[in-house]
């Protein structure tokens, strides 16, 4: 009870900062819950600079840049509006309850105007959506003032600015997420097909590459029995002028095989008697 009268006090006293940082906090509940990714889809206090019509630049920092495909950019701005709000919940007169409404959407109007001020889609190298997203933290505050003013969405909308609580911000922050799953499924459907492409073209090249040798080494099979058979082959044959050279004395400390030699000499000797029978003068 202490804690929640402490948090109470805090959050509708005079220090907008911690109001600040209370509805900085519930949107970033909000968008761990929407399926988006920090650092890759959407990026807290990330900003960058502005320049006026005079010249002069600023820098400017949104709450929250939410990352679009095609490179684009929702801008999301926490505005916290408590203190009426909470004086409005514990009025007790009907006059009170009048009074705290008419603050709580003094206080709305005057966020849409000094948000609508710093036109954050000027930001230099930022392509945003031609709206920003003012976000009011707190659920029945959002729809009180909704409520109560008919005009205030259009008057919203006029100043390029969609006014969201909690639950749509969080439709609309899943619709981002499913966009964001289509695309990647997109990506990664033309990667596939892109890399299948070249895995096809590299195995072509391969099968084109293994026919090459295959016929290399027939020509290679070819020439090497043609090479061998020169060895044995024929009258004066190689392997016989060699085996002469040993039986006329050569010093060698090796010897042929003798299959080999009884080969050549076996090619030899049924050359020479072909020749015979056909009536050829011998060479000599």
């Amino acid at each position: 009870h202490s804690d929640a009268k402490a948090l109470t006090d805090a959050l509708t006293g005079t220090q907008n900062k911690t109001q600040g940082n209370w509805g900085e906090m519930i949107l970033e509940k909000v968008l761990e819950n929407s399926g988006l990714v920090k650092g890759r889809e959407y990026f807290v206090q990330s900003g960058g600079r502005q320049t006026d019509s005079d010249g002069e630049s600023r820098y400017l920092q949104p709450d929250v840049l939410i990352n679009l495909p095609d490179n684009k950019q929702i801008i999301v701005d926490s505005k916290v509006s408590l203190t009426a709000y909470v004086r409005y919940t514990r009025a007790e007169s009907p006059e009170a309850v009048e009074a705290e409404l008419a603050a709580h959407l003094a206080s709305v109007h005057q966020h849409i105007k000094e948000l609508a001020a710093k036109r954050y889609s000027d930001i230099e190298g930022l392509v945003s959506l031609d709206f920003v997203f003012m976000f009011v933290p707190i659920e029945p505050a959002y729809l009180l003032a909704l409520q109560q003013d008919p005009e205030l969405f259009q008057t919203c909308f006029d100043q390029r600015i969609i006014l969201v609580g909690p639950s749509t911000l969080l439709a609309t922050l899943r619709t981002v997420a499913n966009i964001w799953r289509h695309e990647y499924q997109n990506r990664h459907a033309l990667q596939i097909a892109s890399e299948g492409g070249k895995l096809y073209d590299k195995f072509v090249g391969f099968v084109e590459t293994l026919e090459k040798v295959g016929k290399n080494l027939q020509q290679a099979q070819e020439s090497y029995q043609a090479a061998y058979k020169q060895l044995y082959s024929g009258r004066g044959n190689l392997v016989g002028r060699v085996e002469k050279l040993r039986q006329m004395g050569v010093k060698a400390g090796k010897r042929l095989d003798a299959q080999l030699v009884e080969q050549a000499g076996s090619e030899e000797a049924e050359m020479l008697e072909d020749k015979a029978n056909s009536g050829q003068p011998e060479a000599t």
